[in-house]
């Protein structure tokens, strides 16, 4: 592929690992983002989604778009910014294209469009989102294909629902965890035999970079790497790299940790400050989140299996004692 890649919101962190994956490559890319790329300033343009002349503007015609442009924190304020972002953001993207007769868009979107899934769900699970981040990503899925349908014959279009995104660098969730884990401050909350899908950001990034090159028409597929595993076992691959002792000790039950984390929601709006533990946190940390993906069948093959992701994250961040460089805060 030599056609130029326009990476929009390619300033977080998936965009900033995908870029460097593209300039290894030699592929010619422009990031478009509300603030300036840390890592690629010179290759960056300020635009926000939700401004369609500032968009129509910066973005290339004869290229390949690829929108990771999102609101996606558990804690947005207003609530409103999922919708102005995610999905008129979309509608703005779909016109621009329209505009400059782009062919084909690459739209990451989330497994949060099913909710709270039945295990091994796949691209043909039910939509049923239990917040405003699934809901308008999956609003956002259906502003693209309205695109790709007005001109099916020319248009191609990939969505990508991939779960939880760790890695170096990342501040989200699994962040945490393994912070937690790392100072000896973790405390398992259920029996841990939940389990959970992950993916790793550079297997992410190489699989949006593999369906950049690609002009399938219309592909809809999750991405998850395998295996998913529950969280005993996260947990003691994280204290093996770490040389910690293999038995998690203390335990509460489901109800104490979901009353904690509602006393810390009305601590918070209390206060007034985002606080690292919530209701919803500890819902999604003792919930089942397992999903099936089928990018194989389109040919590609993660470049990291799942133990060696954990373990490069967890000796990138806790082992080196020397983390320097941009982070990025996703959760």
């Amino acid at each position: 592929m030599t056609r130029m890649v326009a990476v929009i919101g390619g300033s977080g962190f998936l965009g900033t690992r995908l870029c460097e994956l593209l300039r290894a490559a030699g592929q010619p890319f422009v990031i478009v983002d509300k603030r300036v790329s840390e890592s690629f300033p010179d290759e960056c343009v300020v635009a926000d989604v939700r401004d369609a002349d500032a968009l129509e503007r910066a973005l290339p015609s004869d290229a390949v778009w690829i929108n990771l442009a999102a609101e996606h924190r558990d804690d947005v304020t207003p609530r409103s910014l999922y919708h102005d972002v995610n999905v008129e953001g979309a509608r703005n993207i779909c016109r621009a294209a329209a505009v400059k007769d782009v062919r084909s868009i690459v739209f990451t979107s989330s497994v949060a469009c099913y909710g709270n899934a039945p295990a091994g769900t796949g691209e043909d699970g039910a939509i049923a989102p239990f917040n405003d981040y699934g809901r308008t990503k999956f609003l956002a899925e259906e502003v693209f294909r309205e695109w790709q349908g007005e001109s099916p014959a020319t248009r191609s279009l990939a969505i990508v629902r991939p779960t939880v995104i760790f890695g170096e660098r990342n501040r989200g969730n699994v962040y945490n965890l393994l912070r937690q884990i790392a100072s000896g401050r973790f405390v398992m909350v259920g029996a841990g035999r939940n389990v959970k899908s992950m993916a790793y950001v550079g297997n992410v990034a190489a699989f949006l970079a593999f369906l950049a090159g690609e002009e399938r028409g219309n592909v809809l597929v999750n991405y998850v790497d395998e295996p998913s595993i529950d969280m005993n076992t996260l947990v003691g691959i994280a204290r093996q790299e770490l040389a910690k002792p293999a038995e998690t000790r203390l335990r509460l039950p489901v109800w104490l940790g979901m009353a904690l984390g509602r006393l810390a929601d009305v601590a918070a709006a209390v206060s007034g400050r985002k606080l690292p533990v919530s209701a919803v946190r500890v819902r999604k940390f003792v919930s089942d989140s397992h999903f099936a993906a089928g990018y194989s069948r389109l040919g590609f093959q993660p470049p990291f299996t799942m133990l060696d992701a954990l373990r490069r994250t967890v000796r990138f961040e806790f082992a080196s004692g020397n983390v320097e460089g941009e982070v990025f805060y996703t959760e």
